[in-house]
């Protein structure tokens, strides 16, 4: 296999010296031009023909082998693979396969897409609001040739109504290249969790709550939305950053109870989140903290039974020592335990991951709270 891609490798360098591309791709020589900013490719663009040669005029990019320019639009950004579509019908077929986009959707957006916001995507394509070629989609006269702008693309290939219509109607609704420029382009709001919300006001340090999200492309950040709490209207957080985003670790609704599982191996020195609301008609936010020692412990390791206790202590240092949000002790079948001007704990997880914690460490408040 790897003797073949050589050999075919080779073989496209000598040919591309003689290649040219026909009448019917004279737009995209420029684009080609733009996106291969190397020697290699711009041979393809600078190509003087050969009169001796008689087959000169008969080539064009298509003629490449397949794995070859398989290869090509592998390497492309989805700007460039956005302009490629446009070049011919073969190009389009091959520039919106779910394979190429599918890396893009994994690599940008995999670490804050999770259960839920898949189940989200499937409900937006099914709703009335969702067409490419909707009114509500359109921006300036452009229609979808803004939706590329968005996403940094140079192009202004589509000329006329008639041609934007047809590539938005080749599109398939429900593909990776739909998923991708809905989230660009920020049509799409997604379901994910937010460190430190609204603007790391201090009544949630150290906390991540549910939200729907919309990207900025322009920004590259975010508008949050959070949902109501009781009687309180919807709190609007925006220029959220990426650094503040994650999937939620449990795909279940922030009212439910998370049924934990770890309750019985919990230690001393391990690392915790733990559901809790104000009260009941609250949604639950994940807080982080330590499992501590029982006060008729000294801390000394050799000789602790925290362990063996039906009582664990959480603590929660990023409050001042005295605070009565500082500690809280909770047993090992808890369910869920407080009340209305203390709040109600909920479920506990156990953090197992390095990554995890050092997440919530980035998000240390910086000064102790009271």
């Amino acid at each position: 296999m790897l003797l073949y891609f050589f050999i075919t490798c080779l073989s496209f360098f000598f040919f591309a010296k003689s290649l040219s591309l026909p009448p019917w791709a004279s737009e995209s020589k420029t684009l080609l031009s733009f996106y291969f900013k190397n020697p290699f490719m711009n041979t393809l663009h600078q190509t003087t023909h050969d009169p001796a040669s008689p087959v000169v005029d008969q080539m064009s990019v298509l003629d490449l082998p397949d794995l070859a320019l398989d290869c090509i639009l592998d390497l492309l950004p989805p700007s460039g693979l956005c302009s490629m579509a446009r070049v011919c019908s073969s190009l389009r077929e091959r520039c919106v396969s779910d394979h190429l986009w599918e890396k893009h959707l994994k690599t940008k957006w995999g670490k804050i897409l999770g259960p839920a916001a898949h189940r989200e995507w499937q409900c937006y394509l099914s709703s009335s609001t969702y067409h490419l070629d909707s009114p509500h989609h359109q921006t300036g006269n452009l229609g979808f040739a803004k939706i590329i702008s968005l996403i940094r693309s140079i192009s202004s290939v589509f000329r006329d109504d008639k041609q934007r219509k047809r590539f938005a109607s080749s599109l398939p609704l429900d593909s990776s290249m739909s998923c991708y420029l809905s989230l660009e382009t920020g049509r799409f709001w997604f379901p994910a969790q937010v460190y430190n919300r609204e603007n790391g006001h201090v009544g949630f340090m150290l906390s991540c709550y549910d939200a729907e999200l919309s990207y900025d492309t322009h920004t590259d950040t975010f508008e949050a939305r959070y949902p109501p709490h009781g009687r309180r209207a919807v709190a609007v957080e925006k220029s959220v950053t990426w650094d503040r985003l994650r999937s939620a670790p449990i795909d279940a609704s922030p009212h439910n109870l998370y049924e934990s599982d770890s309750l019985k191996e919990l230690k001393p020195g391990d690392h915790i989140e733990i559901q809790w609301r104000r009260n009941k008609e609250f949604p639950y936010g994940w807080w982080y903290g330590i499992v501590g020692h029982l006060e008729s412990c000294d801390g000394n390791l050799n000789h602790c039974d925290c362990h063996l206790s039906d009582t664990v202590v959480l603590e929660f240092n990023q409050y001042t020592v005295g605070s009565r949000w500082r500690r809280t002790m909770i047993v090992r079948d808890h369910r869920e335990e407080g009340n209305e001007e203390d709040g109600f704990y909920g479920g506990i997880r156990k953090l197992k991951c390095k990554e995890d914690i050092e997440m919530w460490k980035r998000h240390w408040p910086c000064s102790t709270l009271e």
